[in-house]
Formats: structure tokens, C-alpha cells, sequence
């Protein structure tokens, strides 16, 4: 089973397909070890099933969440017990950022993006803007409607991916807006003035969004670091999703009245 359970954890890695690997490092079955494989299913047992079950749902939470960890467990997988230590190794792909819109925002975003480890899409319907000599970083060029695009991607974006919208036009922050509250992505940013916003918001209401909904929408984008160039913006805009990803508190534009930009 041993064999097995490696053969299969280094071909989802070449394929770069999420696994989670358990192994129990200190208690009774010292060594025994649980693959989680991409479609929920899993290889080995670390003792019965009652643990196999609880671990494969505890795993699967860590790997959506990109984390590696050690946890404690009781024989059968009870909580708040420590007869069981078991170390959860996650192996996910590296997190998707979308960014639609081809302007002079994105070309800065893409770098600090690129730098902190995401796989980056850029879209935009503009094939004359949207090219790969003006974002020779991104990963993939895409000259398609946001919401064909997000109907692609929509499966594969969870909670450690990123949209961000930096277009200022309502055919194309609205359908993708709308097709990003469909998926299950951790972020959805969205540049513009608060004026713009307004109207967008108008738009988006029109367009069936709900109040809960909304409150997924970060815009303005960005925390409140006083940033005027794109690169100080996709500073902002990063830090903003590492702290909602991380839980930290930080000053985000959405929450603070008065101009975006310049003293208040």
C-alpha cells in the first residue's frame, strides 16, 4: 500500500493536481499514512475508518486553505484529544489571480503578483489591448468576455485565488463581477472611484446581486496606503488580499470615507 500511496502522490504532483498526504508521527500506528487525492477520495488508513473520514474532511479544509499543519486527534478522529499527532502536508497548485482589464494598472499588478507566487491570468475583449508583448509576466493572455472566461475557470478558483476588476466600464466590470460572486474565489477587488462605484453598484443591483453578495466585493480596492502609482496600487491591492486571507485587521479603502487618493 506504501508504494501505492507514493506512486499516486508523485503523479498527481507531475500533473500539478491538489493532494494532501497524512502521516501519524507520534501515537499508536506511528507512521501509517492517508493520501488525499483531487477528487476527494482517498488511498491508505491510519487505523479504522472512523479517523480516515474525519481526517479526509480535516484535510481537504488545509488544502483548500494552501496549509500544512500538525494536529492532534483521538484514536477514532475525536476532537480535542492527543493520543494521535498527525502531520498534514498539503500540496496545492499555486494560487490564481485573475485580473481583468488590460490597462496600466494591471502591467504593475501582474509583477507583485508574479513575485508572491501567483499563476496570473489577464483578460480583456480588447484584442488590440490585451496582448502578451504588454504582459509578458502573465501566465495566459486571454481575449475573451469575463463571464466566458469565468465559466472556464469558475471550478477551479477557491479560496486562495484572486479577481480583480480594474476596468472603469459597466459591459465589462458587470459580467465579471457577476460570474466571480458564482465561484467559491477568496477575493474579488474592484478599482474605481467611489463616484464609480456608485454607479456600478446601480449596475450590479439591476443585475440581481444581493446585500450578501456585495459584502464579497472589495471596492475601492485596496487598503488605505495612501498609494497613487500602479505599483504602490498593486501594493495595495496584495495586501489587502493577504490580510483577508491571513484574517488580519488593516484599513481597507471600502470602509474609510473621503478621497481615495491624498490627504483626508
Amino acid at each position: 500500500m506504501a508504494v501505492k500511496i507514493f506512486n499516486e502522490f508523485k503523479e498527481n504532483l507531475k500533473k500539478g493536481l491538489p493532494v494532501a498526504l497524512a502521516t501519524i508521527i507520534e501515537g499508536p500506528g506511528q507512521g501509517a499514512k492517508l493520501l488525499l487525492l483531487p477528487d476527494g477520495s482517498y488511498l491508505g488508513s491510519l487505523g479504522n475508518e472512523k479517523i480516515d473520514n474525519v481526517l479526509s474532511r480535516d484535510m481537504a479544509g488545509e488544502l483548500a486553505a494552501g496549509r500544512t499543519s500538525i494536529r492532534h486527534y483521538g484514536i477514532e478522529g475525536e476532537a480535542r484529544e492527543e493520543t494521535l499527532s498527525i502531520f498534514i502536508e498539503s500540496f496545492a497548485p499555486p494560487p490564481q489571480m485573475v485580473i481583468f482589464g488590460a490597462v496600466d494598472f494591471t502591467a504593475a499588478l501582474v509583477r507583485i503578483a508574479k513575485v508572491l507566487g501567483y499563476k496570473v491570468i489577464v483578460c480583456d475583449a480588447r484584442p488590440v489591448f490585451a496582448t502578451k508583448a504588454r504582459f509578458p509576466q502573465a501566465d495566459s493572455v486571454e481575449n475573451e468576455w469575463p463571464d466566458q472566461l469565468m465559466e472556464k475557470l469558475g471550478t477551479s478558483l477557491g479560496p486562495r485565488d484572486a479577481v480583480c476588476v480594474l476596468t472603469h466600464d459597466n459591459k465589462f466590470d458587470v459580467p465579471a463581477i457577476t460570474s466571480a460572486l458564482q465561484t467559491q474565489v477568496g477575493y474579488i477587488g474592484v478599482m474605481g472611484s467611489r463616484k464609480t462605484h456608485e454607479n456600478r453598484t446601480e449596475r450590479l443591483i439591476e443585475a440581481g446581486v444581493t446585500t450578501k453578495e456585495f459584502e464579497r466585493v472589495m471596492s475601492p480596492i485596496g487598503l488605505d496606503l495612501g498609494a497613487r502609482t500602479p505599483e504602490e496600487t498593486a501594493i495595495s491591492i496584495c495586501a489587502e488580499i493577504i490580510a483577508m486571507r491571513t484574517g488580519r485587521k488593516a484599513p481597507h479603502l471600502k470602509t474609510i470615507e473621503g478621497a481615495i487618493h491624498g490627504d483626508r
